[in-house]
């Protein structure tokens, strides 16, 4: 019994030594998560609800509805969490970044390994509540998570593991409905990897400069001049394969009106980079949180 009491008391001590040390951490911990930046959640969200909207051929089981929210919610998180474990020396020399928690040093490398464990645990856990083929192809997600920051420092596509990773809920949502992928769901999966380089690069764009001089590669130094040129084909490209996608459905009106709304903003967003500045491009990058809304309406509507 007195073991027990000793034990119980060490371990009190313990949570009372560590709350204040957490407490004054939570700030830094927030922007570390990018919490307080919810554009990443919106454009990972879009394409994977639409495909649970799709998959459930209309209004999915609240169930499902909820881990994919609260999933893609929290694997965004713990991506963010790994970006910084692995950028934290390259962060300090990128102006938009050099304030990040880790390249100040308010957090340390190991902060924000724990935190990537915690949240991936969580994700797994809801993933627990869907099927076996789920469960498979979440080990797949948590992979990509965690190789995606690695990537620019081997490869010049990076984007392209970015755009991968940023579908593979699509396929997901497909399996947790129906337990398999359909051919749909592939073409929706290829559509939203041709939208996410292209977005991506636009953002890619704003570090171009200095990603030069320290030796990162991306889309954006890869591309060069050609860049606009190519950041449109793949807007081109994704449009066509949603088309196609809704053509499969046999989606009418109101998704054809979407995509013509979306167009115009893909349209818009060439415009923003024509000069290629950072602040435009940055916009443009911004701007395709209204395209993945203006897609999941007409998905929305096309199924009530």
């Amino acid at each position: 019994m007195n073991l027990v009491r000793s034990l119980s008391s060490k371990v009190d001590n313990q949570l009372r030594l560590r709350l204040p040390e957490f407490h004054s951490k939570l700030p830094a911990l927030v922007e570390l998560t990018r919490a307080n930046k919810p554009i990443g959640i919106a454009l990972l969200l879009w394409p994977t609800i639409g495909a649970l909207w799709i998959a459930s051929n209309g209004f999915p089981s609240f169930k499902l509805f909820f881990i994919f929210v609260i999933g893609t919610i929290v694997m965004r998180s713990a991506g963010c969490c790994v970006n910084d474990f692995a950028d934290y020396r390259i962060d300090s020399k990128v102006g938009r970044t050099e304030g990040r928690p880790l390249a100040t040093g308010v957090l340390k490398r190991k902060d924000a390994a724990y935190c990537f464990i915690a949240l991936s645990l969580i994700g797994f856990i809801l993933v627990l509540f869907t099927n076996k083929e789920t469960i498979l192809l979440s080990f797949g997600a948590v992979a990509l998570v965690a190789i995606y920051p690695f990537m620019k420092r081997y490869t010049n596509l990076p984007q392209v593991v970015l755009g991968i990773a940023f579908s593979w809920g699509i396929l997901m949502a497909f399996t947790a409905v129906t337990g398999g992928i359909t051919q749909t769901a592939l073409l929706l999966f290829i559509a939203n990897v041709l939208w996410t380089v292209a977005y991506d690069t636009e953002y890619a764009i704003v570090d171009r400069e200095f990603d030069i001089k320290i030796g990162v590669k991306s889309t954006a130094i890869l591309f060069g001049d050609m860049d606009k040129l190519i950041i449109g084909s793949l807007q081109v490209m994704f449009i066509v394969s949603m088309w196609l996608a809704g053509g499969q459905l046999g989606f009418g009106i109101a998704y054809t009106i979407s995509l013509l709304v979306a167009s115009g903003l893909l349209a818009y967003q060439q415009f923003l980079i024509k000069d290629r500045l950072p602040g435009p491009c940055f916009t443009a990058f911004l701007n395709n949180n209204l395209v993945g809304a203006a897609i999941f309406t007409g998905i929305l509507l096309s199924l009530l």
